[in-house]
């Protein structure tokens, strides 16, 4: 046994225990407002902080000191306060960060039900996990597509970005919070936009979301994949994240494309990963597919073929999905480090 290799591993071993055991105190720091506190306030004693947040002081100072630890915060030893950087401040309140340490809670609660599917090989719903799972997607994902939907990913599909502003038919598809939605929504005013999950609870949420939005244009049904209405046939359906976790993503590629008007437009938006698992042995896939092995794979297993693509599957893998199901023209249409962006046509 080398040992300078395995204290290399134990010191890997350390950083990501206490990763772990932070990320409950970042969902404890949106909960109570502490970061929000923080934000432009300039440096804080752990006291002044308390006051700002209605929060005990030695509890704070606790949680600050385990956030200058970590590089969230910064401190000053001569004066005991702290500051959140101002680069901290947008990555936890206006990038929404903390939502994907809400995502890491929930499925710390569902460990013990997805080694049970582990021993059985059964799959197990995206509806079954913690309700905390549902909230944490929305806010982590939506920052994302705030950044890149309107202003690079439609206007990189052929001429949809022009049918939209004169008017079309949007389908979204696994829209969960509708997120993505809305901020379709919200841009093109004379479009219809009709979003679409199999869970209902995310579909209730949908709704509110719309009205409280003032949005007339857009509706939001409970219905899978493979059986959503056609609705007269849409010029832009779009899968944000979701067919990776499709039980029959080929099943629901060739709905896809009863649905699609003639010179209709297929855009789906994957999770960024190379074609060889190897190429993905990463940060990011290293993020991917842990959260595949937790959310993505048990979700396709539990839906009839259980094709599981999971998170990291790969353009490549994706295009024989969308071959299969009886699109011709497919394209990568743009991408950023999380995502690929694909467009596809019959």
């Amino acid at each position: 046994m080398d040992s300078n290799k395995l204290n290399a591993f134990i010191n890997q071993v350390v950083g990501d225990m206490g990763a772990t055991m932070h990320a409950t105190l970042v969902v404890l720091g949106d909960k109570l407002g502490l970061y929000k506190a923080m934000a432009g306030a300039g440096p804080l004693t752990s006291a002044e902080l308390a006051q700002r947040t209605g929060t005990a002081e030695r509890y704070v100072r606790e949680w600050l000191n385990a956030n200058a630890a970590s590089g969230y915060v910064t401190y000053e030893p001569s004066t005991q306060r702290y500051a959140l950087p101002d680069e901290q401040a947008f990555a936890l309140t206006e990038m929404d960060i903390p939502g994907a340490f809400y995502i890491a809670s929930a499925c710390f609660n569902d460990e013990p039900k997805i080694a049970e599917a582990f021993r059985s090989g059964k799959g197990f719903g995206w509806h079954e996990h913690d309700k905390r799972l549902f909230c944490g997607t929305e806010r982590f994902f939506r920052p994302n597509y705030a950044m890149n939907l309107l202003t690079s990913w439609i206007p990189a599909l052929t001429g949809v970005q022009e049918r939209l502003q004169a008017g079309g038919s949007v389908a979204d598809i696994g829209c969960g919070h509708g997120a993505s939605t809305l901020l379709m929504a919200e841009a093109f005013p004379k479009s219809h936009f009709h979003g679409f999950d199999y869970h209902d609870g995310s579909i209730q949420y949908a709704r509110k979301a719309a009205a409280e939005h003032g949005l007339k244009d857009v509706k939001f049904d409970v219905a899978s994949a493979s059986n959503y209405p056609s609705n007269g046939g849409y010029d832009l359906v779009a899968f944000f994240d979701s067919l990776h976790d499709m039980g029959d993503p080929v099943g629901a590629a060739k709905h896809v494309r009863s649905t699609l008007k003639p010179d209709g437009v297929w855009m789906i938006v994957e999770p960024f990963a190379h074609d060889r698992a190897e190429e993905n042995h990463n940060p990011l896939g290293r993020l991917f597919y842990s959260a595949s092995t937790m959310l993505c794979t048990p979700a396709s297993l539990s839906q009839e073929v259980g094709a599981a693509l999971g998170a990291q599957a790969g353009e490549a893998r994706l295009r024989a999905v969308l071959s299969e199901g009886g699109f011709t023209r497919v394209r990568r249409a743009a991408e950023t480090p999380f995502n690929l962006v694909l467009e596809a046509r019959p």
